[in-house]
């Protein structure tokens, strides 16, 4: 753990701050309906969705990638071709 990522929990711990997706003050009660289960989850929401993907973007761009390959896979036949002469 990187000092900064420290001073983050202290500073949250010290303040007693709820910051969304990372920290929560739980109550006593809170704490007793969850059967003393102490467990991140259920008193942090860390869920983020995931971005949808382009599938049409991703083939699109795979396709260019793999046409520079070819170029430069070609210069570079030519370049060895010039070195071992």
């Amino acid at each position: 753990m990187l000092d900064e990522h420290i001073e983050k929990i202290t500073a949250a711990y010290k303040r007693r701050d709820d910051v969304d997706k990372y920290a929560h003050l739980a109550t006593f009660e809170e704490i007793a309906e969850n059967d003393f289960n102490l467990n991140i989850p259920r008193y942090v929401d860390t869920f983020e969705e995931e971005e949808e993907i382009d599938i049409d973007a991703v083939e699109v761009e795979i396709e260019g990638l793999e046409k520079e390959l070819s170029v430069v896979r070609g210069e570079m036949g030519r370049l060895l071709k010039g070195i071992r002469r």
